[in-house]
């Protein structure tokens, strides 16, 4: 067990254990996004870092079929950062909020040796919430999007090479459109944080430890790359044409991986968490 897993386990709240804690009307989640953690600063300037760590934390919203509202931002800024360059944070952070119709309503700020951005939002409870515990059995399971690019761009940054601006890495493609249309025709969604193979570990274990009979073999670029943020999604295989229809209309590329069963998965890939 990771220690972010045993820390988790010490806490009993049944809200615990989804990208999101649907409490009354409302869908609470939050996410940090740290200094040479999650980003070195030599590779991304001040406005990409706001823009990904925001990004990072409306996957989290989307991915429950929630809408966000509002926003609240901790920042740990170093001391010798100019006028400018909060400037350049806060521009960051409202150009995304702004995109998802979201408003920045408040937060805290100190003063830290790196930076540290720690983001909650609180999302609009849609008439159905997507839990990662509704997979059955028998249902497809399908990812968003092409996975790998996020692996393949964080080892050319840490070889010391360089990505573009809007590279999947620097700048998240978050599916919105597609999920907000296919919810009520899916069973389960989560976002792909940690690597298809874990969230998907995740998913098939909070739908009662079911397992995966895999349709095509994949890399283990594909299995194990993080920070991906596509969406991973079960739903009945009656609606398959109606899901990928919906993946069309909405331009967005679509891969069934399997079909759910009754037998445990396993997650071979590294543990990201400490």
């Amino acid at each position: 067990m990771s220690k972010e897993a045993f820390f988790i386990s010490e806490f009993s709240s049944q809200h615990i254990g989804d990208d999101g804690a649907v409490v009354g009307d409302f869908v609470y989640s939050k996410d940090l996004f740290c200094e040479d953690i999650h980003f070195k600063r030599s590779w991304m300037s001040l406005t990409q870092i706001a823009q990904k760590s925001m990004l990072v934390n409306l996957s989290d919203a989307i991915a429950m079929n929630a809408k966000p509202k509002w926003i609240l931002i901790g920042l740990v800024m170093p001391k010798h950062f100019t006028y400018e360059q909060l400037r350049e944070l806060s521009t960051g952070f409202q150009n995304v909020a702004r995109a998802y119709g979201a408003e920045i309503i408040g937060g805290d700020t100190t003063a830290g040796d790196k930076l540290m951005i720690s983001i909650t939002i609180i999302a609009k409870r849609p008439s159905k919430v997507l839990y990662r515990s509704g997979a059955k059995v028998g249902d497809l399971v399908a990812f968003t999007g092409t996975l790998g690019r996020s692996y393949h761009e964080l080892t050319r940054l840490l070889r010391g090479g360089h990505v573009g601006k809007d590279s999947r890495f620097m700048k998240p493609h978050l599916k919105a459109d597609f999920l907000y249309k296919a919810a009520k025709h899916l069973h389960a969604g989560m976002d792909i944080s940690d690597g298809l193979s874990k969230d998907l570990s995740r998913l098939l274990k909070a739908s009662g430890n079911l397992g995966l009979h895999v349709k095509r073999k994949m890399s283990k670029r594909i299995l194990c790359s993080g920070e991906e943020y596509e969406m991973l999604v079960s739903f009945d295989a009656r609606k398959k044409k109606i899901v990928e229809r919906i993946a069309k209309q909405t331009r967005t590329p679509i891969t069934i991986v399997g079909k759910t069963v009754r037998k445990q998965y396993v997650c071979h890939c590294k543990e990201h968490h400490f």
